[in-house]
């Protein structure tokens, strides 16, 4: 199994398997949202696309993202994975972020499975991804096409469990990873985005917490549909 990380949606090849690290915070929302009982998520890169969606479902779903970290105005609610944790408000997440939807989108243009990885779910998308079996490609979401710290982080942590032969960037992250010594200082470590996110870092800096795996199931209209 060769195992190997693209640090940007920009940089991935192809792989058997794809696993997509938006850690702060699209790939940690959803795992929390299918967790608490959210039945798909719509990933959508597009706002008008999302609400579009809304529309057509009706009451049956709700609608969430973020720009820049910051709600989408006419959104029902954000994109914060404690608030998903609270429990489903419909049968539908759709969802629409700066990073992560897009990342998603991308993965599943590139890669035969696309799970979505978070340190909440480390161990489980690990093991997912092992027993699916073929190469895997690590695929960080990082910030408006630019390097994420964050997302390398959790990358290398992926890495370290996975084994297998990992080429020069999976041993990049993997040093990363290292170079921390907790989840939350790996996290804390990034140097974009707004103040404020202190408490949905903190969640999100947890360890294997759901087994929830998050995967792609197809597509439908402009989204991805993200079940467990």
């Amino acid at each position: 199994m060769h195992v190997d990380v693209a640090f940007t949606p920009s940089g991935a090849g192809t792989a058997a398997v794809g696993i997509v690290v938006d850690v702060v915070r699209a790939t940690s929302s959803i795992a929390s949202a299918l967790a608490a009982g959210y039945e798909r998520v719509l990933c959508c890169r597009e706002i008008e696309e999302a609400n579009a969606l809304r529309r057509e479902l009706g009451e049956a779903a709700v609608v969430g993202g973020e720009r820049d970290a910051v709600k989408v105005e006419g959104f029902d609610v954000g994109a914060s994975p404690r608030e998903f944790a609270e429990g489903p408000r419909a049968q539908t997440l759709i969802l629409s972020t700066t990073n992560g939807t897009s990342a998603i989108l991308s993965a599943a243009e590139r890669c035969g499975t696309v799970l979505l990885g978070s340190l909440l779910n480390v161990g489980a998308v690990v093991e997912a991804a092992r027993s699916t079996g073929g190469d895997v490609l690590v695929l960080c979401a990082g910030f408006k096409g630019t390097f994420a710290l964050d997302d390398a982080y959790c990358a290398g942590r992926i890495v370290g469990e996975l084994g297998g032969e990992p080429t020069d960037a999976a041993l990049a992250a993997d040093l990363v990873a290292r170079s921390y010594p907790s989840p939350l200082e790996g996290l804390n470590a990034r140097r974009y985005g707004p103040p404020g996110l202190e408490a949905d870092i903190e969640f999100c800096a947890r360890e294997s917490v759901p087994e929830t795996v998050p995967r792609f199931a197809r597509m439908v209209g402009p989204a991805a549909e993200i079940v467990a």
